[in-house]
C-alpha cells in the first residue's frame, strides 16, 4: 500500500525479524510487558516522534484494550481497531451474550439468571431439552458443575450440584444451560466499516485446542455444509451490524452434533489464524483493517472458500513434556516453501528466543484443492521444516496429520483430551 511503518519493540524484541524490516523502529522498554508493549504513554510517544497517523495493535497485549482504543482517539492517532464502547461491550461476556441475543443471534439456552427452585429448574430444562448442565454460580475448576441426560436424573443433579457449590464457594446458588453436544469450536471472520456495514469471509474450524489454546485450524470446517455456512454467515453479520462494528473481528460459535450453532463470544481484533482465510479466499485481511480504518466501505460481499487451508501452530514446546516452554537460541533452520505453502515467522537461525512472550515463533499454513491434499501438503512441509537448538511442536502436528480420527474430521473440541502424546 506504499504506507511507511514504524515497529515499536521491547529490549528481548531488539534482533527480532520485523524490527529489522520495518522503515522504523523504536524501543519503548523492557521485556516484560508492563514496561513496553503494555505501556501506553511510552506506545504513544513513539506515534508522536514518528508522526504516525495510525497504530495497529496486533493480536496480543492491547489489541482488546479500551482503554487504549480510547487514548488513540483522544490523541488524534487512528486505532486500526474497534472502539472502546465495542471493545467493553464484547469483552463482557454477559452484556455480549445478551446484545447477540436480541440481534438474533442464537444463544446457548437456559436460565435468565439463578434459579429459583428445583420445580423452575426442571420446568426449564423440559423447554430447553436434555442434555442440560446444572452450573454453580460462584463455579470455577469444574466444581458445582453437573451433567444432566434427563428427567429422572434431575433431581439428583440438582442436590449433587449444590451440595459441592455450597462445600466450594459459599454459595450454592445455581443456573441451568442447555449441555451442547459433542461441540465445535467454529468462528466466523467478519469486517465492519465505519457506516454500520459488515461482510463475512466464511468460517474456520478451530476445535482443535489444549487447554483453550488453539493448536491448529482449518478452513472450511469438515462439518461444516453450504447452508450452515450462510445461516452462520448471516448470524455472524447481524451481531456485527447490531453494534455498528468496525474493523476485522470474528463472532465465535459452538455447534452441536445436530448442526444447531449458538453465539459464544466475539473477539474484536484479527485473530492468529486469520492467514488460511486469506489463502482460500484471494483477500488480504490486514490491508482490509487499513482500508477500513481510512474510512473506505466494505463491499458488501461475502467470500467463500475456494480451496482448503490448515494451520499448524508452531510453538516453541515440549510436547512430549507437557507442552513445556522450550526458550533458547535457535542453531540452524529450514523453512518449507513452494506452492501453497506459506510460513509467517519472526525467528532465523542464530536467533535467541526470548522467556517473556507466548511461545509461537512461526505459523505454518498449507493450502490444496481439498482436505486430503492439503493434509498430505502439510505433513510433507512439518518434515521439511527443520528447527534445531529448541524443541517444538512439529512432532505433535506430524503426529495429529497421521491420526484416523483427525483425518476423518468427525473430531470435537475435546479431542487432545484422549490424544496418545507417547513417541513424540
Amino acid at each position: 500500500m506504499g504506507i511507511k511503518t514504524v515497529a515499536v519493540y521491547s529490549t528481548a524484541d531488539r534482533e527480532s525479524l520485523h524490527v529489522r524490516f520495518a522503515d522504523e523502529a523504536v524501543c519503548i522498554g523492557g521485556p516484560q510487558g508492563k514496561e513496553s508493549y503494555l505501556n501506553i504513554p511510552r506506545i504513544m510517544s513513539a506515534a508522536e516522534i514518528t508522526n504516525a497517523d495510525a497504530i495497529h495493535p496486533g493480536y496480543g497485549f492491547l489489541a482488546e484494550n479500551g482503554e487504549f482504543s480510547e487514548v488513540c482517539r483522544e490523541y488524534g492517532v487512528k486505532f486500526i481497531g474497534a472502539s472502546a464502547h465495542m471493545i467493553n461491550q464484547m469483552g463482557d461476556k454477559a452484556t455480549a451474550k445478551e446484545t447477540m441475543k436480541k440481534a438474533g443471534v442464537p444463544t446457548i439456552p437456559g436460565s435468565d439468571g439463578l434459579l429459583s427452585s428445583i420445580e423452575e429448574g426442571m420446568k426449564l430444562a423440559k423447554e430447553v431439552g436434555y442434555p442440560v448442565m446444572l452450573k454453580a454460580t460462584a463455579g470455577g475448576g469444574g466444581k458445582g458443575m453437573r451433567l444432566v441426560q434427563d428427567e429422572s436424573g434431575f433431581k439428583k443433579g440438582w442436590d449433587d450440584a449444590r451440595q459441592e457449590a455450597g462445600a466450594a464457594f459459599g454459595n450454592d446458588g445455581l443456573y441451568l444451560e442447555k449441555f451442547v453436544e459433542e461441540p465445535r469450536h467454529i468462528e466466523i471472520q467478519i469486517v465492519g466499516d465505519q457506516y454500520g456495514r459488515a461482510s463475512h469471509l466464511s468460517e474456520r474450524d478451530c476445535s482443535i485446542q489444549r487447554r483453550h489454546q488453539k493448536l491448529a485450524e482449518e478452513t472450511p470446517s469438515p462439518i461444516v455444509s453450504q447452508e450452515l455456512r450462510e445461516k452462520m454467515g448471516q448470524a455472524a453479520i447481524k451481531g456485527a451490524e447490531a453494534i455498528k462494528y468496525e474493523g476485522a473481528g470474528t463472532v465465535e460459535f459452538l455447534v452441536d452434533k445436530h448442526g444447531h450453532f449458538y453465539f459464544m463470544e466475539m473477539n474484536t481484533r484479527i485473530q492468529v489464524e486469520h492467514p488460511i482465510t486469506e489463502e482460500v479466499t484471494d483477500f488480504d485481511l490486514i490491508k482490509e483493517q487499513i482500508k477500513v480504518a481510512a474510512g473506505i466501505e466494505v463491499s458488501g460481499r461475502n467470500y467463500y472458500p475456494q480451496l482448503h487451508s490448515i494451520e499448524c501452530r508452531i510453538n516453541a514446546e515440549d510436547p512430549s513434556h507437557d507442552f513445556r516452554p522450550s526458550p533458547g537460541k535457535i542453531t540452524n533452520l529450514h523453512l518449507p516453501g513452494g506452492h501453497g505453502v506459506r510460513v509467517d515467522t519472526h525467528v532465523y537461525a542464530g536467533y535467541t528466543i526470548p522467556p517473556y512472550y507466548d511461545s509461537m515463533i512461526a505459523k505454518l499454513v498449507v493450502t490444496a484443492q481439498t482436505r486430503e491434499e492439503a493434509l498430505i501438503k502439510m505433513k510433507r512441509a512439518l518434515s521439511e521444516m527443520v528447527i534445531e537448538g529448541v524443541k517444538t511442536t512439529i512432532p505433535f502436528h506430524l503426529k495429529l496429520m497421521d491420526d484416523e480420527v483427525f483425518q476423518s474430521g468427525k473430531f470435537t473440541t475435546k479431542f487432545l483430551e484422549t490424544f496418545n502424546f507417547d513417541d513424540l
